[in-house]
Parts: structure tokens; C-alpha cells; sequence
């Protein structure tokens, strides 16, 4: 079967609707087209990983205004921590952050693979991966040894600095048996065995690795239990580690079949709690979505995960008798006000995996107290919130730089505030930096194409401001959770294409799907 995106579908499905002279249906054209173009939208947001890159870059480099930093990281303790991704708008590397980063692009890549290949986008994204994952397997130097972090970030945030001209401390963090966090190298378990499975058919003996370190630290997380503190105060866990233990067996379940995992999240089921997020520090939704899953196929001991999983779509769901997250004016769902979008897009990400879990079982949606919502509705308002990012908000902008013809100018971002390297050669130190182009009223002078940034506030309303961080700033995670929202709605534009041929097309011999 030939995969198109939802342009060239509509223009084949009008082909033949012409040849057949059943031109009362060409008025239903919506149904292959959308009002975003969803397949510039993914391969921006998964070019924006090239922009957080650190180490030295590839010659393959698409992102022209970066150049090669932090090369030495890691030389005090005699490792090699080259590489990874640089957080947010900063110059640090955090590991967990990063590590639940590449959990989601992997996941994206393990749901939506033929889709993604369709639009020539599959071997960027396996490459924005590989980065990551790499430098997962460097940090993890030992059995009991993960490091965690480099660079002091309350160093870091004293300096606005490019990364190429970054001398700020590289000081580095690890866990140990006798320093342990759970909820560090679980996370890195997860990452590793999601990804696993990303390159298992593509490079057997890289996926054999990845699932190798990830039993490793799945092993060191919980026979070592202990929380994780050294990220704080920038990334505290608040959930504690019991969920990150739950999504890391899940995801070594999944990548494995090896029923040791599954014995694993039955026996501890009873630390599975509904929540109203999923983020860096919550994993629980995103484990009860793989083990809900896992019950729809008959594994019926984890209704535990299935009802958690409900009340979490209950949570969001507008109308739902249970609501917890309330929307803003504009539609927008809110839980937050620093970063909010971090939690639309991930929320987003989950409600497109379970209505499409949905949609593949007799039952077809769910029941929110008195109400009853479809699979077609959880779906619909995902792709609302996706919508709502790329441009249909009371504000008319797109919160993704470089997409659409308004869009944030001045991202909360050193890089990509201050002249390439390449334009301006000589160095911008710490003050300068600061004085000449984070408080410059002046757009960025590279724009960050495809980062997602915070997010407007309650009122739908958005100050394009570098210094407000807090609405201004782009992550990794909020752009992966992204990736994996846009990803569903080449999934959808496709079916609904093909549907459209079906009911509208009369059949012929020049008809063939």
C-alpha cells in the first residue's frame, strides 16, 4: 500500500472522484486536509534537537549557527561525557530530563514508524535519538555508576553565554550505590530499552547494547532505592521513584517479553495512582498507558493500570465529571503556569495513544462518571491542543519558532540570542552576553527552528519577552512530547484520507488502495 501524507492523498482521492464525475463529494475535501501542515511541523520540532546538541557536531549538522562546545566534559574524573543535549535555553546537561527525553522520541518512533518514514523523517528522528542514547551509555561507566549532570546550573544561569564560548564550571554529578537515585536511573532504563527497540531491525547490535545497559540500571535503581536529589532545586522529584521503577519495567517488559518485568509491575501495582500529569518527574500516567495496552490484549491481572489510565483521560477531558485540569479561555489546557506546555504536549501525546488503543478494541471509549467519551473525542481534543500550539489560540500565533508567519522572536535561549559563532568569532563573555543581548529588545539573531517555548499564560495571553523564561523558554522534553502529538496526526490525516476514498469513490478497475 502506497503511504501518502494527506496532501497527495486528497489530490489521488480527487483524481478519482473527478474520473467518476461524483463531484458532490469533492465538498467534503476537509477530510484529507488540515489547517496546519502537520509534516513541516514534525520535521521542525525534531530539528531542534540538532540546535541543543553539545559536543562535536557532525558534518550531517543542519542547524548552521551551532558549532562544537563543552569537548571536554567530563575530564576531571577521567570520562568521556562529550555529547547529549543541552536542557532548555541553558548550557547544562541534566541527565534525567534528557534520559525521559529520549524515552518519548523513542516511544514516537515505536507507535507512528511507517507514518514518520512516509514523510522521510524516520532516520532524523533515529538520529536525534542515537544522540541521546549515546551519551546515556557513556554516563553509565559501571554497574553501580550513572552520571547524572554536568555543569553547575547555578553557575550556568549567572552567564549568558553561547555554548561555544561557554567557561563556566563543567562540574560533574553521578549516582553510586552509596549515593543512589532511583528515579535517575530508572528513567535511563526506560530510555534505553524504549530505544532498544527503535533500532532493533535497523542496527541489532547497537539495540542489543541499549537493552543490555538498560537491565544494568534498571537492576542498580532498584536494588539501590533512593531518591534523587542532586538536580535540585532546577529538577526536584516530587513523585518519588516507585513510578519511574513501574515506567522502566514496563518499557523492559515491552522490549524484552521477558515476564520477570511483568511479574514486576504486578507485584507492585499497588504504588500505580491516578494522576492529572505526565512530566519529567511523573511517569505514572505514562506506565499505565503501556500496561493499559497490555490488558486490551488480554492481560486482564493489570485492570490496575487500565482504571488509573481512565482516570487520567477523565482528568483532562472537558465535559468529564471528574475534570481536574481546567482549560483556558481559548481551549488550552492548563495545569501550570511555568512551562505549561510541557504538560499540554505530553498530555496530548498520551490522549492520541490511548484513543488510538481505543479504537482497536470493541469498546471504543470510555466512561468519565455519567459521562461517556469516544475514542473519536479523546482524539479530537488532542489534536485541539496540537492545533492551539501551531496557531488556533486567541493570540493567532504559532508557539513554535519558525513555523507559521507569527511566532516567538525573542526565545529564552543563549544560543540562539547571541550571533553565531560563525558571524561574530570573537568571544561574548558572561556580562557581555547579558548586557548586550538578553536585555536587547531586538529579536533573536538565529531562530530556533521548531523549539516549542513555555507557553502563553491562563488568559490565553503572551508576552514574547526573552527574560520571561517561564513563557519564553524551549526544553527538550516539551519538544520530544511534541514530536509524538504531531506524529499521531500524520497517523489520522492518513486514515481519514483512506476513509475518504473508501465512501466516496466509486469503485473501478482504476481504483486500487
Amino acid at each position: 500500500m502506497l503511504i501518502m501524507g494527506g496532501g497527495e492523498c486528497f489530490r489521488l482521492a480527487l483524481f478519482f472522484l473527478l474520473a467518476s464525475h461524483n463531484v458532490l463529494a469533492i465538498e467534503n475535501k476537509g477530510l484529507c486536509s488540515s489547517a496546519f501542515d502537520y509534516e513541516d511541523a514534525l520535521g521542525k520540532a525534531i530539528l531542534f534537537f540538532e540546535g541543543q546538541r553539545s559536543g562535536k557536531l557532525p558534518a550531517s549538522q543542519r542547524v548552521e549557527w551551532r558549532g562544537n562546545s563543552a569537548l571536554s566534559d567530563g575530564e576531571p574524573d577521567n570520562v568521556n561525557l562529550r555529547g547529549g543535549y543541552y536542557d532548555a535555553g541553558d548550557n547544562v546537561k541534566f541527565g534525567w530530563p534528557m534520559a525521559f527525553t529520549v524515552s518519548l522520541l523513542s516511544w514516537t518512533a515505536v507507535e507512528y514508524s511507517k507514518e514518520i518514514s512516509s514523510i522521510k523523517q524516520l532516520d532524523d528522528l533515529r538520529r536525534a535519538i542515537r544522540w541521546g542514547t549515546n551519551f546515556i551509555l557513556r554516563a553509565h561507566t559501571s554497574p553501580t555508576t550513572l552520571y547524572t549532570q554536568v555543569g553547575d546550573g547555578n553557575a550556568d544561569h549567572q552567564c549568558w553565554e553561547r555554548p561555544e564560548d561557554m567557561d563556566t564550571a563543567r562540574t560533574l554529578y553521578k549516582i553510586t550505590s552509596d549515593s543512589p537515585g532511583s528515579e535517575a536511573a530508572a528513567e535511563a532504563a526506560a530510555a534505553l530499552s524504549a530505544a532498544s527497540i527503535v533500532f532493533k531491525t535497523v542496527d541489532s547490535n547497537y539495540s542489543s547494547r541499549l537493552l543490555n545497559h538498560s537491565k544494568s540500571l534498571f537492576d542498580f535503581a532498584d536494588k539501590y532505592r533512593g531518591s534523587y536529589k542532586d538536580s535540585c532545586p532546577f529538577y526536584c522529584s516530587y513523585s518519588g521513584y516507585q513510578d519511574e521503577l513501574l515506567w522502566a519495567a514496563a518499557w523492559l517488559y515491552k522490549a524484552t517479553g521477558d515476564t520477570t518485568y511483568l511479574n514486576y509491575v504486578l507485584s507492585n501495582q499497588g504504588w500505580s495512582q491516578a494522576v492529572s500529569e505526565f512530566s519529567w518527574d511523573n511517569k505514572f500516567a505514562g506506565a499505565q498507558m503501556l500496561l493499559a495496552k497490555e490488558f486490551y490484549s488480554g492481560m486482564n491481572d493489570l485492570s490496575k493500570f487500565k482504571t488509573d489510565m481512565e482516570s487520567f483521560v477523565c482528568a483532562l477531558m472537558p465535559g468529564s465529571s471528574s475534570l481536574q485540569i481546567k482549560t483556558t479561555p481559548g481551549g488550552l489546557l492548563y495545569t501550570r503556569d511555568s512551562s505549561n506546555l510541557q504538560y499540554v504536549t505530553s498530555s496530548s501525546m498520551l490522549l492520541f495513544f490511548y484513543s488510538k488503543t481505543l479504537n482497536a478494541t470493541p469498546i471504543g471509549g470510555i466512561q468519565c462518571g455519567s459521562v461517556h467519551l469516544s475514542a473519536s473525542e479523546i482524539g479530537a481534543f488532542a489534536k485541539s491542543q496540537v492545533d492551539y500550539i501551531l496557531g488556533n489560540n486567541p493570540m493567532k500565533m504559532s508557539y513554535m519558532a519558525g513555523f507559521g508567519s507569527k511566532f516567538p522572536l525573542q526565545v529564552h535561549h543563549r544560543g540562539a540570542s547571541i550571533p553565531s559563532i560563525r558571524v561574530l568569532p570573537g568571544k561574548v563573555n558572561c556580562n557581555d552576553g547579558y548586557s548586550r543581548y538578553y536585555n536587547s529588545g531586538k529579536p533573536n539573531p538565529n531562530i530556533h527552528v521548531g523549539a516549542i517555548v513555555g507557553g502563553p499564560d491562563s488568559n490565553d495571553h503572551f508576552n514574547d519577552a526573552r527574560s520571561d523564561y517561564s513563557h519564553a523558554e524551549p526544553t527538550t522534553y516539551m519538544n520530544a512530547a511534541f514530536v509524538g502529538s504531531v506524529a499521531a496526526l500524520l497517523a489520522q490525516t492518513e486514515q481519514e484520507c483512506l476513509q475518504f476514498l473508501r465512501v466516496n469513490t466509486p469503485v473501478s478497475p482504476l481504483h486500487t488502495v
